[in-house]
């Protein structure tokens, strides 16, 4: 569903609000959104009509449950992942005989029709081409008072591999430096990074394109955790059903969907030196600093006659790629349990967690150790190995329902002996790590234990379950719960979601946390080289930077206060920038 459709789709069932009043794509338009999607639900999608370009920008599109159902052409995300099961016992079930491979062909059939096609001539994403390509035509959003400039946030980056020539649709934020170059944010885990190594080692200049809107499954698919090798549009295809069409780029050797709303074409020569990109506000709420990166040099650009800019806003969750998220978390648990782990009963990463920092596993247990065997299988299946705090719990609990899961964790965890440390990869954004991209990892069995698994005594079973507390009143020798988690002393640890979210991006697993008196102490603390850790006889040692809370600048706030009734957006939403105002510590991307 093309994304003029998919507006008029939400605006049928009151999901969409058009905002006709000029509203500054730098600053304003990113804190109006972040209102709307941190509301009940996920707020509703956003479409300003007034940008200062001849362009409109729709915003928080995917922000919630019933948006991204729409978005994916289903009624229920849950369709998605039981086809993926079907599809998976067709084609491991035997064909024992003539007539097996005779209705085996009509399925065989519709698997080949998802297959990406290619069309001569052009395509709707070429009804206008820019003769002088300029990006300041283009109302790019800058989102907070610190971010290095204006940043493309849902960019669908089309590489190919010079070895194989197999296609790569990822997205990586791109900053405007001028009319005609952008940063190239992909970290070395990413497969466009992989391209651009393979290409500087040929001495080969890489050709790149870039698309904007079109489906919304192209959105949702550059975004997924696929196998290396994994067409993306052959996965759109199948989401769809129907296979996706697919045009000859104007100046580079590369072919993107006909019905993409802009194509932003070029390329990056890899022996060029990399450049500073950044700060930026990201997903997991806080600035990432500025850094080396490549540069997207612009050759190109067409358009669709009346198209649409889609962005999205990161930063303090929730927000929309939380919904994004969730799908994928609901999508790809069927292939983990198929390929990786048939014990998987369920799994659940908190939005608090940022798509990585936490998960929740709920597994058939059938042995010792399973719990321990369930962290290891998936910290090394793909995306996966990102994830730092795991807990796995079996039995009748639902894991989405936290009060019940405490409840678990408390009855079946012996903190001496329930509790496992290790080292391994970890999101290049975690700003908490010993050291960039790697660093410690925790796996809680909170299972009911075999025979086996059960130590001789308990002595944590008295404690109570949890404890937030600030930093000034933890006392060592007087520990109450059988998980304390410390924060800094001007975090409110009565705002449990808010502390959650420190938690999970403020620890290494294997420096932060250790067991003391039969009772897990997590250090949850911002860390800075001039930081006092809270455990006796160790010496902190932290060399890198620490980046601040990304939100709105006083000044934003209060502009779109002032301007709220003439949005005809309803009743006033406060800004959620006054909810971490307490965090706050420096003006500057950097927390110091």
């Amino acid at each position: 569903m093309i994304l003029s459709d998919f507006i008029k789709l939400l605006e049928s069932k009151n999901e969409l609000v058009r905002i006709k009043e000029f509203i500054d794509p730098v600053l304003e338009i990113a804190e109006i959104t972040d209102r709307f999607s941190k509301s009940k639900n996920g707020g509703k999608a956003l479409l300003f009509e007034n940008t200062g370009t001849e362009f409109s920008v729709l915003t928080n599109a995917f922000g919630s449950n019933p948006r991204m159902c729409h978005a994916l052409g289903v009624s229920n995300i849950n369709e998605i992942p039981n086809e993926i099961n079907k599809i998976f016992s067709f084609i491991t079930s035997p064909k024992t005989n003539f007539w097996d491979k005779i209705y085996a062909l009509p399925k065989l059939k519709q698997i080949s029709n998802w297959m990406p096609k290619y069309k001569s001539g052009k395509g709707k994403c070429q009804d206008v081409i820019m003769q002088s390509p300029d990006l300041n035509c283009l109302p790019v959003l800058k989102c907070y008072p610190f971010d290095g400039g204006r940043f493309i946030t849902l960019p669908m980056v089309h590489t190919v591999n010079p070895k194989t020539n197999i296609r790569n649709v990822g997205m990586y934020r791109m900053q405007i430096f001028d009319e005609k170059t952008t940063g190239m944010h992909w970290h070395k885990h990413k497969t466009g990074a992989a391209h651009f190594e393979i290409y500087k080692q040929q001495n080969k200049i890489m050709p790149v394109a870039v698309t904007l809107g079109g489906d919304t499954i192209y959105t949702y698919a550059a975004t997924t955790p696929l196998p290396d090798g994994v067409d993306e549009y052959l996965f759109a295809g199948f989401l769809r059903k129907k296979s996706v069409e697919l045009v000859k780029c104007i100046t580079q050797p590369l072919h993107i969907p006909a019905d993409v709303d802009f194509v932003i074409e070029g390329y990056i020569d890899p022996q060029e030196s990399l450049c500073m990109e950044g700060p930026f506000g990201d997903h997991t709420g806080f600035y990432s600093l500025e850094d080396l990166f490549p540069k997207f040099h612009v050759t190109c650009i067409t358009h669709k006659k009346n198209a649409i800019y889609p962005a999205t806003v990161t930063g303090i969750p929730p927000q929309e790629d939380a919904c994004m998220a969730k799908a994928t978390e609901r999508i790809f648990i069927e292939p983990v349990r198929l390929l990786v782990l048939p014990e998987i009963e369920d799994m659940n990463m908190p939005v608090e967690g940022v798509f990585h920092n936490i998960a929740i596993v709920k597994i058939k247990k059938t042995y010792a150790g399973q719990a321990i065997k369930t962290a290891n299988a998936l910290w090394g299946a793909g995306q996966m190995m990102f994830n730092k705090i795991m807990i796995v719990v079996n039995g009748d609990v639902d894991i989405n329902n936290y009060s019940e899961l405490i409840e678990k964790i408390n009855e079946n965890i012996n903190i001496d002996s329930d509790v496992y440390f290790t080292k391994g990869p970890l999101d290049i954004l975690d700003h908490a790590a010993q050291s960039l991209g790697f660093g410690g990892k925790i796996c809680i069995d909170a299972t009911e234990k075999y025979a086996e698994e059960k130590p001789h005594e308990n002595k944590s079973i008295n404690k109570k379950p949890y404890e937030f507390i600030n930093k000034n009143k933890f006392d060592k020798n007087n520990i109450n719960a059988k998980i304390t988690i410390v924060l800094d002393d001007f975090v409110d640890t009565n705002n449990l979601g808010q502390a959650v979210w420190l938690l999970g991006n403020n620890i290494d697993a294997m420096r932060d946390c250790l067991i003391i008196d039969s009772a897990l102490v997590a250090d949850a603390c911002m860390k800075h080289k001039n930081y006092e850790t809270i455990f006796e006889n160790q010496d902190f040692v932290f060399n890198r930077r620490c980046p601040n809370i990304a939100c709105s600048s006083v000044e934003t706030v209060k502009n779109i206060d002032e301007k709220w009734e003439k949005l005809n957006a309803g009743e006033f939403i406060p800004s959620p920038s006054e909810n971490v105002k307490n965090l706050i510590l420096s003006q500057s991307a950097e927390f110091i």
